[in-house]
């Protein structure tokens, strides 16, 4: 029996008993496991290897979250020693040391 037949002989006899609690929760978790599988089939997660698939896309994006804030870091830490490094070159000029700054 498939679960859309399971589906609609609950709003069957939920119509016929004038919807008792038990076909009510019956019936509520029967459609939320058929509109479960059909938004899975949709986004094509419907298989046996799912589960597998979304844990490797979030390890993937845990990777990507990872490699961007080591570059974020990175690039900040480049632009701290340029300042840095200007910095230094602009006190050398000033304290006298223009030939050697000029070249």
């Amino acid at each position: 029996m498939s679960n859309d037949t399971i589906l609609a002989g609950l709003i069957a006899q939920a119509n016929a008993k004038g919807c008792d609690v038990v076909t009510l929760r019956a019936l509520v978790e029967e459609s939320s496991e058929a509109g479960a599988r059909r938004a899975l089939e949709r986004v094509g997660l419907q298989d046996g290897k799912a589960g597998a698939d979304v844990g490797e896309l979030r390890e993937l994006l845990g990777a990507w979250r990872d490699a961007k804030r080591s570059a974020g870091k990175a690039a900040m830490q480049w632009l701290v020693r340029l300042m840095l490094a200007g910095l230094l070159i602009g006190i050398a000029y000033a304290a006298g040391f223009r030939g050697t700054v000029s070249g």
